[in-house]
């Protein structure tokens, strides 16, 4: 399936994926798991109600009616159906909350735990402990791991004596494993990251904006960092937080040139004429996703499960929801442009408000242009 196969127009900030009686009458002919949960159907010919994605023979339209809970179901005199246990909780639920137990367990360890210690945690044989967190995150327990590791080096590198030091006691066997990977996940070698980006020399410009404050900030690389917030100040401290070594200076020509079509993407929803540069700093799982992000058209949505679908992954949901939440370059890969299964908005780094606004005025731009 490609990138533009997922997409779904959005013409008002209140549509639902399953908005309509036929949306939804379409969702249960085709079984669609994705929409389990958004509403369930009942079935005036046997007096029982089920969840869309139910494999008993299908009903006849006429005879086939909408509930949003199992409550309203079971209020209108039908039972559950003892197929799909509208009812019940899923158990696709019940395997992503082995994982996340799983993932607990992983993140707790002093050293990174093998396959069969993970699995016998979980009760589970390996193999088939393996094809659970595979489907469920669309990564392997060793690649989260790796990815979980990852992340405590870039907390210890602040802190340790030497670089080796922070390399060891987040997990790492050799030095060599971690330097493969380091520079698309620092964004510079470990060395200036652990100082703090000693020498590195960062730009950065802060505009007022209709959001209320955007900053910009680059390295030699590209833009690292796209930034809403109410308070100029606090945006700063950040920037600082993450460099705090770094030598941050006021924009230059070409940030200037940057922040302007930065801050266009911001107020008028279109898509900008000057390519941005940008220094995308995250483990290959969360590049992935936030290219398929930047796929998806201006004044149009994905769920997060399309997203999955689109790079490969269709049980990755909670991992693309996670590669969303961190990032770190608002609008240049909009994460505002993705929406739970049944087109509410959800959480946004910088604020549902603002993606609530930011996704009407893309809506609006479009539409001015056709």
């Amino acid at each position: 399936m490609t990138h533009a196969a997922i997409i779904k127009s959005v013409p008002g900030m209140n549509n639902s994926t399953f908005s309509s009686d036929d949306d939804r009458w379409q969702a249960v002919l085709r079984r669609d798991a994705t929409a389990d949960g958004a509403f369930f159907f009942s079935v005036a010919t046997t007096g029982v109600y089920c969840r869309p994605s139910c494999g008993a023979r299908q009903p006849r339209r006429e005879n086939v009616a909408f509930h949003h809970t199992p409550a309203d179901a079971e209020a209108a005199g039908f039972r559950p159906c003892k197929r799909c246990k509208p009812n019940e909780t899923p158990a696709w639920t019940a395997r992503e909350n082995l994982v996340a137990r799983a993932c607990r367990f992983i993140e707790a360890a002093e050293t990174t735990p093998v396959l069969a210690d993970i699995a016998a945690q979980a009760g589970l044989s390996p193999y088939h402990f393996h094809r659970i967190f595979k489907e469920i995150t669309g990564i392997t327990p060793k690649a989260y791991a790796a990815s979980h590791r990852t992340k405590n080096v870039k907390g210890r590198l602040k802190h340790s004596s030497t670089v080796t030091e922070a390399i060891y006691d987040a997990g790492y066997n050799a030095n060599s494993r971690f330097y493969e990977t380091a520079t698309g996940v620092l964004g510079m070698t470990p060395k200036e990251y652990r100082a703090g980006a000693k020498g590195q020399h960062i730009h950065y410009g802060i505009q007022k904006c209709s959001l209320g404050f955007l900053l910009v900030a680059a390295t030699g690389r590209g833009i690292c960092a796209i930034q809403l917030g109410d308070n100029e100040d606090t945006l700063l401290d950040e920037l600082r937080a993450e460099f705090p070594a770094a030598q941050l200076l006021p924009a230059n020509e070409t940030l200037d040139s940057w922040l302007v079509s930065v801050l266009s993407l911001v107020e008028d929803g279109k898509p900008t004429r000057q390519t941005l540069p940008l220094d995308i700093r995250g483990t290959a799982f969360q590049q992935q996703v936030w290219q398929a992000l930047q796929d998806i058209p201006a004044g149009e949505t994905a769920t997060y499960a399309e997203v999955a679908t689109a790079i490969g992954k269709p049980k990755a949901v909670r991992a693309v929801a996670n590669a969303c939440a961190n990032n770190r370059l608002a609008v240049a890969i909009p994460c505002h442009r993705v929406v739970r299964s049944d087109g509410s908005l959800s959480g946004y780094r910088w604020g549902v408000g603002r993606k609530r606004k930011l996704l009407a005025r893309e809506v609006s731009a479009r539409e001015a242009s056709e």
